[in-house]
């Protein structure tokens, strides 16, 4: 039985990050999940930080990842929010879709905002995205070097050579994850 995913708002924000996970995604490693609320959040912030962006260049985005993804969007689940207790109030909408959808792990770059041991009392797991995806290498290394030569071939504005793709991961916070794809350079 493959895993099922969620991903938080704070690891789709960060293009190079998001379109990685995406990648990872098509793999069938793994069943990705997200809510409208998840995406509202990251565009919102997003809109913040670059008011150079267009609403609608997001939404694009995020319909081309509820379209590339099967069964990822979460719904049907806010009636769990107001019995959910973390520390940063405003991720309940998370755990609440992580719950409703089943999900085994939350991948989140905000560890700290979801407590290990609340979170096991769902059955949820929480990582880091670079943890994650080096427990997918361990996994299923072949997939994991096609994923990322995918996601590097698909980068043409500006295209990036092998060691500008790695940098870019590591700028992200991927370091494990790097640290065992520069094994594999001359296949990325």
């Amino acid at each position: 039985m493959i895993p099922t995913v969620l991903y938080d708002a704070n690891v789709l924000y960060p293009a190079p990050l998001r379109d990685f996970l995406m990648h990872l995604a098509l793999t069938g490693l793994f069943k990705a999940k997200w809510s409208d609320m998840i995406h509202e959040e990251w565009i919102g912030a997003l809109l913040k930080e670059r008011p150079d962006l267009k609403r609608s260049q997001l939404e694009r985005t995020k319909n081309l990842m509820n379209q590339h993804t099967n069964d990822s969007v979460v719904t049907n689940f806010e009636h769990l929010v107001e019995e959910l207790n973390l520390p940063d109030q405003n991720d309940r909408h998370v755990l609440a879709a992580a719950i409703h959808s089943n999900t085994n792990i939350i991948i989140t770059n905000n560890i700290k905002d979801f407590p290990r041991k609340y979170l096991a009392t769902f059955n949820i797991e929480v990582l880091h995205p670079d943890e994650f995806i080096y427990q997918l290498f361990n996994l299923s290394t072949p997939v994991i070097i096609q994923s990322a030569r995918n996601h590097r071939n698909s980068l043409k504005n500006p295209p990036k050579t092998a060691i500008d793709y790695l940098q870019t991961l590591e700028n992200q916070g991927l370091t494990k994850t790097v640290g065992e794809l520069k094994s594999y350079i001359e296949l990325i």
